[in-house]
């Protein structure tokens, strides 16, 4: 069983920044950060792959490459999302999850836990 607990959502003017975190409690070795708002589906953003050669740097959506950066301090068993410039339509709950099995997934389908979420609210 793996617990994870976001933080570091709140309300943010238009380009402004935040960092979120996730504390994961339990072993983790593909981890990722979604978002949904009430009008869409839940959207990938970027995941991480401890494993990985390529991936343990970061897997991004395209849309948010450049903006977003994905991180882990493995010492604090902690994933960051770190969003720089924001805008409205990046307002949603954000949620980061861990994959049962292995490889980076755009899926939401293919992670077993999640988080409550977190709230990021960009306002303009």
């Amino acid at each position: 069983q793996v617990q994870l607990v976001e933080s570091g959502g709140g309300l943010v003017q238009v380009g402004g920044s935040l960092r979120l975190s996730c504390t994961i409690n339990g072993r983790a070795g593909v981890m990722a950060w979604f978002r949904q708002n009430p009008e869409k589906e839940r959207e990938f953003v970027a995941a991480v792959d401890r494993g990985g050669r390529i991936t343990r740097n970061g897997f991004y959506a395209d849309s948010l490459k450049g903006r977003f950066t994905i991180s882990v301090d493995d010492a604090k068993n902690t994933m960051y999302l770190q969003m720089s410039n924001l805008q409205p339509e990046d307002t949603a709950v954000y949620y980061c999850a861990v994959r049962g099995g292995v490889g980076v997934s755009q899926s939401p389908s293919d992670y077993r836990f999640w988080g409550q979420g977190t709230q990021v609210t960009v306002s303009s």
